[in-house]
């Protein structure tokens, strides 16, 4: 969907007779791909087996076995409703580092996730 829409807005700032509607289309079509590239790339965030878990994103993965990973759903309020994200503390690995991953992130609902990881760090 993103794709398509860096496209239209491409083709849009191409055919437009506006040269400042060029140049604001034009960035909309760069912010889109750009958009497109991220959804394609990094997503799904998010991968575990027995051995552990791995994160992905733009820049590589990284690996962290179960020893050195905590996970908890944390729940917030934000803008009036509730929002739950999924926390990933590797605070006991080398450099330490800590992950926070939303629905968008992982494409599900970060409980469903959490009770996920649970059954396969036992």
């Amino acid at each position: 969907m993103t794709w398509a829409l860096a496209v239209a807005a491409g083709a849009w700032a191409v055919f437009n007779p506006d040269p400042p509607g060029r140049v604001l289309l034009g960035v909309v079509a760069l912010l889109l791909a750009f958009a497109g590239v991220y959804t394609s790339v990094a997503r799904p965030r998010l991968a575990a087996d027995q051995n552990g878990l791995t994160v992905r994103g733009l820049t590589g993965a990284r690996s962290w076995p179960w020893a050195e990973v905590n996970v908890r759903l944390v729940r917030t309020r934000r803008l009036g409703r509730d929002a739950a994200t999924l926390e990933v503390d590797a605070e006991n690995a080398e450099p330490p580092a800590l992950v926070v991953l939303g629905r968008l992130d992982l494409g599900t609902d970060p409980e469903d996730v959490v009770e996920e990881l649970l059954k396969l760090r036992t």
